[in-house]
C-alpha cells in the first residue's frame, strides 16, 4: 500500500459479503439450489473517490450495490459504513443511517411514482428523515432542482412530462435531498443517449467536488467509467476478479478476463484496426459455478490448478489486487490478441 493510499480514510468497507437467491419449487415451494449473485466479495472504497464495478451482465454487480445499501438483504458478510456494521444493524438504527447512503437507479422511468409530482418524490426523504416543516422542505426540493439544471416549477409537474435524461436528473436530486456522504450509482447513464450521457456524468462529477460525495458508480461502460471512476473493479459470475486504479487497470490489466473486456473498448478511429481477444464459450450458471477459479472455463491459459483451486483476491502491489493463479505462479497473464 503506497504512502498516499495510507492517508485516506475508508469509509465503506466490504467483507466476505454473499448473497444467494433460494430457487423454489414444486406444490410446498421448497428451495431446491441457490443462485449466487454475489459470492465472497471483499473490497474498500476511500471517503470522496469514484469506485467503478463493471462486468458482463448477470455478474452480481447491482446486487452488490443494493446489497451494501441493505436494500436486499445479505446471506452472510459485513459491510461497514464508517465503522458501524450495517449488515447487523437493527432497522430501527438503519433507518437513521439510510439518511447517510442513497442511490441512484438505473432506469429513470420505473423509479419515479407517476401519481406522484416530483417535488414530493424529493421532498419524500426530508418528510422520513428531518424534522422540516412542509415550506423548509419545498425551499429545499427547488434550490435542489435548480442545482441539477431544472426549474422551480418543474416540482408541480409529474414524471411522465419529463424526458429520461430530465428523470434521471429528478432521482440524482432526490438523492442529495438528505445530504449523504455515499452514494450507488446503479449505470444511471445506460438508458440514456449518448448525447445526454455526457452531461449527466459532468453533474455527478461537480456534485462530487461540491458536496463532497463517495460514489460506487456501476456500469457496464468501460469508456464511461475510465473516464469516471479514480479505482475499478472488475467482477465475474459473482466474485472480484481485479481492482486498481484506473490508470493501472487501463494501462497494466493483470487478470486474463480485464484484458478481454479492455479489448472490446471501441478506438475512435476508423483508419486503426483495433485488435480483440475473443472468448469462447458462454458466461457459466451462477446456479452451478465451476469449480476452482470462475474463470477457467473460458480462460485459454487455465491450467490444472484453475480448475480445482479457487485463487486468492490479493494486493499484487501499489493497490492493485487480482485473483490468478498464473501470478502467483510467475507465469504470463497475457492472454494473445485476435484481429
Amino acid at each position: 500500500m503506497s504512502e498516499t493510499t495510507k492517508k485516506k480514510k475508508v469509509l465503506v468497507e466490504v467483507k466476505n459479503l454473499k448473497k444467494h437467491f433460494p430457487i423454489k419449487s414444486g406444490l410446498l415451494q421448497r428451495t431446491t439450489g441457490w443462485v449466487k449473485a454475489v459470492d465472497d466479495i471483499s473490497f474498500h472504497i476511500y471517503e470522496g473517490e469514484s469506485l467503478g464495478l463493471v462486468g458482463e451482465s448477470g455478474c452480481g454487480k447491482t446486487t452488490a450495490g443494493r446489497t451494501i445499501l441493505r436494500l436486499i438483504e445479505p446471506t452472510s458478510g459485513s459491510v461497514l459504513f464508517d465503522g458501524t456494521d450495517v449488515a447487523t444493524l437493527p432497522k430501527n438504527e438503519l433507518k437513521e443511517l439510510r439518511q447517510e447512503m442513497q442511490i441512484i437507479f438505473q432506469d429513470p422511468y420505473s423509479s419515479l411514482d407517476p401519481r406522484m409530482p416530483i417535488g414530493e418524490s424529493i421532498a419524500e426523504g426530508l418528510r422520513i428523515h428531518t424534522n422540516k416543516t412542509a415550506e423548509e422542505r419545498y425551499e429545499l426540493v427547488v434550490q435542489m432542482l435548480t442545482r441539477v439544471g431544472m426549474r422551480a416549477d418543474h416540482a408541480r409537474r409529474y414524471p411522465h412530462e419529463f424526458s429520461g435524461g430530465q428523470r434521471q436528473r429528478i432521482g440524482i436530486a432526490r438523492a442529495l435531498a438528505v445530504n449523504p456522504k455515499f452514494i450507488v450509482c446503479d449505470e444511471p447513464v445506460s438508458a440514456l443517449d449518448v448525447s445526454i450521457q455526457a452531461s449527466v456524468l459532468n453533474l455527478l462529477e461537480e456534485l462530487q467536488d461540491e458536496f463532497g460525495l463517495t460514489y460506487l458508480f456501476i456500469a457496464h461502460n468501460l469508456s464511461v467509467v475510465e473516464h469516471f471512476s479514480d479505482r475499478v473493479g472488475v467482477m465475474y459470475l459473482g466474485k472480484m476478479a481485479e481492482m486498481a486504479t484506473r490508470g493501472d487497470l487501463f494501462q497494466n490489466p493483470l487478470h486474463p478476463y480485464t484484458q478481454a473486456l479492455m479489448s472490446a473498448i471501441p478506438i475512435p478511429d476508423p483508419k486503426q484496426r483495433k485488435k480483440r481477444i475473443i472468448l469462447e464459450g458462454d458466461v457459466p450458471s451462477p446456479i452451478n459455478p465451476p469449480s476452482g477459479c470462475r474463470f477457467h472455463t473460458r480462460c485459454p491459459l487455465a491450467f490444472a490448478r484453475c480448475k480445482t483451486e479457487e485463487p486468492e483476491f490479493k494486493d499484487y502491489g501499489d493497490d492493485h489486487y487480482a485473483a490468478c493463479h498464473l501470478l502467483d505462479e510467475g507465469k504470463s497473464s497475457k492472454l494473445p490478441d485476435l484481429v
